[in-house]
């Protein structure tokens, strides 16, 4: 029988520890601790999303009844639950980011060879953000709306890996197409968004810094076809037009030519008018393109269906930011070991044998490997597969 390590300290040991205690020393996360250090914190708060817990007292009581373990789970001090929110509250939340962020380093090139189907090598990100609403008498510093408040998401994933790459977190009244203005644009990348990015200035710098745009265009978009590329219609494309803009504003925002494309889906009869400044690739290229969008829609779906980040923890600002970085950095991680040991279960599955087995005994690849687990009465066909590029096209 195997008498090693337990699945916890197996899911830690992937953890880059060396990073961690850079990202603390930065922020002085250390400064004048004695007990319940940076890392006893960020692995209880681990613990507490792998094993989906509600609330500080229901981690309280998980943890002490296995008090016996909390050492050989790298918890060097006894956890209780006001000593846990006040750190949650008082160390600064941008260690756990920046610690995400050199997660999301290590698994990045683990995922760039994943296929997308299309016959692109570029890097080709979806951008989007995601509402999450709060209480506004708990919450009063996420304004929102006068009834309520709200802390927004704002994501740009990688679709190949689903690996969120930048993610803001800011009030529920900034709006989405700001987040523009502290993105870094990469030369060569396509950034596929919806109609709340359509912000002429805003993309005519994207075109200047070398990277490619695919958003729908709004039905007020005043513009003047110059061309008209000859078309297949016969898998929906309907026009594929070089125009420029015409409008007062937008002229002046954005003087280059664009391209125009319309697109007809017999399967939602719906029609799309899709905008570039991409004139290389084919046009069908282009509706599939921003078919993929919907990747990130399910990447928000499915964090908030299988991590803790719509209850908080605490209601402080910095409590907020910091459980929900660790959440991500959650999920990375477990992306990462997905590919260091080559498995093949999705990763829903992989979470739930793991907040099942966290104190059990046996070697993570014989418990994910050899697994043919299936939660009770779950039809696994309907589960959001982030690691499946077909779901939701």
């Amino acid at each position: 029988m195997y008498e090693g390590k337990l699945v916890f300290s197996q899911i830690t040991d992937h953890l880059p520890l060396h990073t961690f205690r850079r990202c603390v020393r930065r922020y002085q996360g250390e400064r004048y601790v004695q007990t319940f250090h940076c890392l006893d914190q960020y692995l209880v708060m681990a613990f507490a999303q792998l094993t989906h817990r509600e609330s500080l007292r229901d981690i309280e009581a998980c943890l002490r009844a296995q008090q016996n373990k909390l050492y050989h789970m790298g918890i060097r001090t006894a956890v209780s639950r006001s000593t846990l929110a006040d750190v949650n509250q008082q160390r600064d939340w941008r260690i756990y980011a920046d610690f995400a962020q050199s997660l999301i380093k290590i698994a990045r090139p683990m995922y760039a060879e994943e296929e997308l189907g299309l016959d692109l090598d570029n890097t080709i990100y979806a951008l989007d953000a995601s509402t999450i609403d709060l209480c506004l008498s708990a919450f009063p510093w996420a304004k929102f709306r006068s009834t309520k408040s709200a802390v927004k998401l704002h994501t740009l994933l990688d679709l190949r890996g689903n690996i969120p790459t930048f993610i803001h977190i800011s009030d529920g009244k900034l709006h989405d197409v700001n987040v523009l203005d502290i993105l870094i644009p990469e030369p060569g990348a396509f950034y596929i968004m919806d109609r709340a990015y359509l912000d002429f200035k805003r993309l005519f710098r994207l075109d200047q810094a070398g990277s490619f745009f695919v958003l729908r265009a709004k039905s007020n978009t005043k513009y003047k076809r110059r061309y008209s590329n000859a078309i297949d219609k016969s898998n929906g494309l309907r026009c594929d037009q070089t125009i420029v803009l015409t409008g007062v504003a937008s002229k002046k925002d954005y003087p280059q030519p664009l391209r125009r494309i319309k697109y007809y889906d017999a399967k939602t009869g719906k029609t799309f008018n899709f905008l570039t400044n991409n004139f290389a690739i084919p046009a069908q290229t282009v509706a599939d393109l921003y078919r993929y969008r919907w990747q990130v829609e399910l990447f928000f779906k499915w964090i908030k269906q299988h991590l803790r980040i719509k209850s908080f923890f605490g209601t402080s600002q910095n409590a907020v930011k910091t459980q929900i970085w660790i959440a991500i950095s959650v999920y990375v991680l477990v992306a990462i070991i997905k590919k260091r040991l080559n498995l093949k279960v999705e990763l829903y599955t992989i979470l739930q044998i793991l907040s099942l087995t966290l104190f059990e005994k046996i070697t993570l690849d014989q418990l994910l490997m050899n697994s043919q687990y299936k939660p009770e009465g779950s039809d696994m066909s309907k589960q959001l597969n982030l690691f499946d590029f077909s779901s939701g096209q």
